[in-house]
């Protein structure tokens, strides 16, 4: 059971005042009371001061029936926290931590206050995630005393905690509050000051380039969100997670970053002003992106944009068999998903050997999962049975969807596309796995471009549950509905998008990988900071330099020149450091050395 730490362990900061208390001032005070600290709560609003007082007897109360506290440490914690509405009650503290609304105006008159107030020695901490703690720091008496102390909501259970410098700063300030973090529970991120520091400087770019992107009807709301989610990992989708911040708060953290950036990323997406001057700034006012049961509700209630699950659909085609062109992980992926789901699977290599080596590896694949009790021998033996190896596409005169997950190279699947229009059946949907080729020029291969459509899985195929559904500007709508509805039967999660680079995932992690790398080259936090920061106040299941080198630095340098090509955006051109790595030869885990070196197996 975690205990509150005695005084005879503390840091020099025994007294902290935290000064605002909303949903994060009163959560970064029950951190602070709960690791033995003194907290003086002060707000001008008699009001939210009592709500604060009321948020930690609940909070506190929780913990005990969880057995997380005795009934004595609850009360020792409820000791420690006193309210006040005057800003003199901060006169005692060894540091004061502001937690107001993001607006110079008010933080420079709380730090102007305080100069008259606190003692000299007293450090003073922004908890701003948007503006400049220099600009802060330069407005007060003791610039050296004044720097960042950017908590993750919500506080208590949030590891993360950014402590930002200014040029000003004082290093033994910087100490102090550092100790003070680790004391906490937290781990602390050392970082410059430029707006949105690590975590929020990663995370706010990818969430105004997700807006952008449904601003532009190119996906909905509900397929974005899920293809972030289901392709990446993440704990919200980009728009749930806008909503939840505050469409106002993100805006707020845009204009800051493009301010200083001037990058064309960091310019806040229309739609957001549009939102934010409307009032819909979220789960706070019940409705932003999407719509809630209630203001400060999670509920997501059906609105006019929500689509009908029981709207009629175009009927599709017959689907009995499935042809899987390629030898490589993602060909034998796909041909085990389908073959799983009962589809016949003819799977087609360039001969027979790689044929037969590619439904060996679903063998394998196989036999995992009977060892692991997913499935049973039986059921693996007759899965395996539908699969027959081919060394010629010929093999696909019979099959009612054809799909190439060969190499990432145009002319080499457009030479697979005019096979695939001699061979196969007429009526027969032919698909690319591609992940950033235009699907277009797939068709334009072949005599029948309605017939060709875009269904982009995700590594590994049997675990993974995305598939991004791409049509072109030819592709019939009954080809669209056979592929969703495929999906449905191999239990896959489909997502629809147009044909332009990058689909919906890639389009979105791979500017945001860009972005980290450039962190980097610009020597404003290290590798491990980063990683560290986007999986702990992000929640990311990896970190990008994590991610990057197991997607590999070649694979992530194309994707980011095709991106590049096609939007022409110069915020997109790829990082000079991602190309100087390549260009070595430093490709990731699968060379031993990428942004990491790793041992060589």
């Amino acid at each position: 059971m975690a205990t509150p730490l005695s005084d005879t362990s503390l840091s020099p900061l025994k007294t902290v005042a935290v000064i605002g208390l909303g949903t994060m001032g009163t959560g970064i005070a029950e951190v602070l009371a709960r690791a033995g600290r003194e907290v003086i709560g002060i707000d001008i609003s008699e009001a939210q001061a009592a709500q604060a007082v009321t948020a930690l007897e609940a909070s506190t109360a929780r913990a005990v029936r969880r057995e997380r506290l005795t009934e004595q440490e609850r009360e020792d914690v409820l000791s420690r926290f006193r309210t006040f509405t005057d800003l003199a009650a901060a006169a005692d503290a060894d540091l004061v931590i502001e937690v107001t609304p993001e607006s110079y105006d008010i933080k420079q008159q709380v730090f102007r206050a305080l100069d008259d107030i606190v003692r000299p020695e007293t450090i003073l901490a922004t908890g701003t995630n948007a503006l400049s703690v220099t600009r802060l720091a330069a407005d007060s008496a003791r610039p050296e005393r004044v720097l960042g102390l950017h908590f993750f909501n919500p506080a208590p259970a949030m590891k993360l905690v950014e402590v930002v410098s200014s040029v000003l700063t004082a290093p033994t300030a910087v100490a102090a509050v550092t100790d003070l973090a680790i004391e906490l529970g937290k781990e602390p991120v050392a970082v410059g000051d430029r707006p949105g520091f690590v975590a929020d400087g990663l995370l706010f770019g990818y969430l105004n380039q997700a807006a952008a992107m449904y601003e532009a009807k190119y996906a909905s709301r509900e397929d974005i969100d899920a293809a972030m989610k289901l392709g990446c990992g993440l704990p919200m989708g980009p728009l749930a997670l806008l909503d939840l911040i505050g469409v106002d708060t993100a805006r707020t953290v845009l204009e800051a970053m493009y301010a200083e950036s001037h990058d064309r990323l960091h310019a806040p997406a229309p739609i957001l002003k549009q939102l934010n001057e409307a009032g819909l700034t979220g789960r706070k006012s019940g409705r932003g992106f999407y719509s809630y049961e209630a203001s400060n509700s999670a509920s997501v209630v059906r609105d006019a944009l929500t689509p009908l699950e029981s709207a009629a659909a175009t009927p599709g085609r017959t689907v009995r068999s499935v042809g899987v062109a390629g030898s490589g992980t993602m060909a034998s992926g796909i041909a085990e998903v389908f073959a799983k789901a009962g589809y016949e699977v003819v799977l087609a290599a360039r001969s027979e050997e790689k044929a037969q080596a590619a439904k060996a590896r679903i063998d394998k694949s196989l036999s995992r999962s009977v060892d692991k009790g997913r499935m049973t021998a039986e059921a693996a033996a007759e899965t395996l049975d539908r699969i027959t190896p081919a060394g010629s596409y010929d093999a696909f005169e019979d099959v009612d969807l054809a799909l190439e997950a060969v190499a990432e190279d145009l002319e080499i699947k457009q030479q697979l596309f005019a096979t695939f229009d001699k061979v196969c059946k007429p009526g027969a949907i032919l698909a690319t796995t591609t992940s950033s080729l235009p699907v277009v020029a797939c068709a334009r291969a072949t005599s029948r471009p309605q017939d060709v459509i875009g269904m982009h899985f995700f590594n590994p195929a049997p675990a993974m549950k995305l598939v991004e559904v791409v049509r072109t500007v030819l592709t019939e709508d009954d080809v669209h509905a056979t592929v969703r509805e495929v999906c449905a039967k191999i239990r896959k999660h489909p997502v629809d998008c147009g044909d332009r680079a990058g689909f919906i995932v890639n389009a979105l992690l791979f500017p945001y990988l860009n972005n980290a790398i450039k962190m980097v080259q610009e020597h404003y936090a290290t590798l491990d900071d980063i990683d560290a920061a986007m999986k702990l106040g992000g929640g990311y299941p990896m970190g990008p330099f994590e991610l990057l080198d197991v997607v590999g630095l070649d694979v992530s340098l194309a994707i980011e020149k095709v991106l590049h090509r096609e939007f022409r955006d110069p915020g997109l051109a790829p990082a000079p450091l991602l190309e100087h790595l390549v260009a070595a030869g430093c490709l990731g885990r699968k060379t031993g050395r990428g942004f990491r070196e790793y041992a060589r197996r």
